[in-house]
């Protein structure tokens, strides 16, 4: 073995076999987290397992290690042919349909860093500035007899102590979840496509185990249908090009994606408040799809045609919110028995299974609240009235004051008050009071303008809660003028997509206005500096999911044709929280 392996691995050991103040390490209940790692990749004529070996699980794989290491932990001398006879015969066994355990041998062993991994679907992650953590990487190779139906992959023998998580890959499908090593899990391999090969312990089932799946968004304004499914299964149905094929080239997926589509469309067919309704493609890309999240392959890149997954998104305008919406599944054969599904509204996700005599997902508004996106109603600006007097109180408080002052002058000169100057003076007195009072909206408080800036960003999401082009143009008009119109229908709309999620559009649910500062512009507008934040939630391949941003802008706000409008909006800052 080399040398500074040997070097580096003693060093680690003295540290690992020091005393301690304290029990055993806690362990983690995620599988992903587990002191050794083990990923199996089958292969067409091997089984390659790789290892990363706890410090904390090093005697339980002594008879990998060499001999100066095996002997640091305790352990007599033995011969290490030995030892790796028995490790892959007794130890860490793989073994075909009756029994036989494969043979097997090394490939590498070293000491690297741990992978560190996500903690819902376990895929590899960049470190980030996190403490590094030594593992012993160890590659291994058993022989695998041609198209081997079942295999039998055995955790360590009873008495090892070492906490496993593990996942296996037949070819690049994989196939469970990570999960824990138990002693024994018997894997049926399906040599023509390895999306069926499977465990037969259903707890290790994989959770997108399904090669279709279908799922209905009922939204005001918008009904929405997508359709998850694997290209190799549709070849069944529609001859896509596939047979014979490893792979799906960059070249052929443009064309490929539109075929699916036209052949779904005639699929799955939507009733909504019980009246057929033509489809309209919103999008189909190319998935990848991990527990955690599914995100459109862009750019394009050459796919597993086993692995290669599509997702189809269809919409269907609607006034408002339906009373009830089907889907009906009439896409099964011997393989596609159980389609995984869901219909989603405002209350979150309904799933269920569907199956041939099963076949309708239903939809009904049992909804007792439902938030049905209204535009607020905008207070008018002041007329030309208001801004008159705004302007002329002064002079008329002014005439007041003189007046009266010269009354009371001529009082104590004794020449007492003409009739003529009282009746000016109470005129003055009154049209003083009405024009405090008929301005006093000629200038916004702040309160006032609060609520004005609220309800212009109000309506201006709200748009988006059409389907249509023109009609979020024609919303937009209510709040929105001159060339800022196409500008803050791009801006906004580029805001509310997820540009990995092939343009899905998050549907605004609170708008925050955090701070403000206004001061008087030209034309009777103000000029507002303002911070706010935006909170909405995008349904997508069955699940919700919540997003928020913030953002900081410059607000130019006038009278227009008798109500306020934005005339321009200038983004000084965005994040996403």
């Amino acid at each position: 073995m080399i040398t500074p392996l040997r070097i580096t691995l003693l060093a680690l050991l003295a540290v690992c076999t020091a005393p301690r103040a304290g029990a055993d390490a806690i362990m983690r209940s995620q599988a992903m987290f587990a002191s050794t790692i083990a990923e199996y990749f089958v292969e067409q004529d091997r089984v390659r397992l790789e290892l990363e070996i706890g410090l904390s699980d090093l005697d339980a794989f002594r008879n990998l290690l060499p001999d100066d290491l095996h002997e640091k932990l305790g352990h007599a001398p033995r011969p290490l042919s030995e030892r790796l006879a028995e490790f892959f015969e007794e130890n860490l066994v793989i073994a075909t349909e009756d029994g036989t355990p494969l043979p097997g041998r090394p490939l590498a062993i070293e000491s690297r860093t741990r992978v560190r991994r996500d903690e819902i679907s376990g895929e590899p992650l960049r470190a980030e500035g996190e403490e590094e953590d030594t593992v012993l990487f160890v590659e291994l190779e058993y022989l695998l007899p041609e198209a081997a139906p079942v295999l039998d992959i055995r955790g360590l023998r009873s008495g090892a102590r070492a906490s496993v998580g593990f996942v296996v890959y037949h070819g690049k499908v994989a196939v469970n979840d990570f999960r824990y090593l138990a002693p024994s899990q018997v894997l049926e391999l399906d040599w023509e496509d390895p999306w069926y090969s499977r465990f037969r312990a259903r707890s290790l089932r994989r959770n997108y185990f399904a090669p279709m799946s279908g799922f209905i968004y009922v939204e005001p304004y918008e009904v929405r249908k997508e359709i998850i499914a694997r290209p190799k299964d549709l070849q069944h149905w529609i001859d896509l090009g596939l047979a014979g094929r490893e792979t799906i080239p960059v070249e052929m997926q443009a064309e490929l994606e539109r075929r699916v589509a036209d052949f779904l469309r005639e699929h799955h067919r939507v009733t909504i408040d019980g009246v057929a309704v033509e489809p309209e493609l919103a999008r189909i890309n190319f998935l990848e799809r991990t527990l955690r999240s599914s995100r459109v392959i862009d750019p394009r890149v050459e796919l597993d045609v086993y692995s290669a997954t599509l997702g189809a998104i269809f919409v269907y305008p609607t006034d408002g919110l339906p009373q009830k919406v089907d889907m009906v599944w009439d896409l099964f054969n011997d393989q596609i028995q159980q389609v995984p599904a869901a219909a989603v509204d405002q209350a979150g996700p309904l799933p269920v299974f569907l199956e041939p005599d099963y076949a309708v997902l239903e939809w009904e508004n049992f909804l007792k609240h439902p938030e049905i996106p209204t535009l607020a109603v905008i207070a008018p600006p002041p007329g030309r009235l208001a801004r008159v007097l705004w302007l002329g109180r002064w002079a008329l408080l002014a005439g007041m004051l003189a007046v009266g002052a010269w009354s009371v002058s001529r009082r104590r000169r004794g020449q007492g008050a003409a009739t003529g100057t009282l009746a000016a003076l109470a005129f003055l007195v009154v049209a003083t009071g009405a024009s405090f009072w008929l301005s006093r909206d000629a200038r916004l408080s702040e309160p006032a303008t609060r609520q004005l800036v609220s309800d212009l960003l109000h309506n201006v999401y709200r748009a988006f809660d059409f389907r249509g082009e023109d009609q979020i143009y024609d919303t937009l008009e209510h709040s929105v003028a001159g060339d800022l119109l196409a500008r803050i229908y791009l801006e906004t709309r580029k805001g509310l997509e997820l540009a990995n999620q092939g343009g899905a559009r998050a549907k605004v649910k609170e708008i925050e206005l955090l701070e403000l500062s206004a001061e008087p512009a030209d034309n009777g507008g103000i000029m507002v500096d303002a911070t706010w934040n935006v909170s909405g939630s995008i349904g997508h391949w069955g699940h919700i999911h919540q997003r928020r941003n913030q953002y900081r802008a410059e607000l130019h706000i006038a009278p227009i044709e008798g109500t306020w409008k934005l005339l321009d909006l200038q983004i000084l800052q965005e994040q996403r929280l």
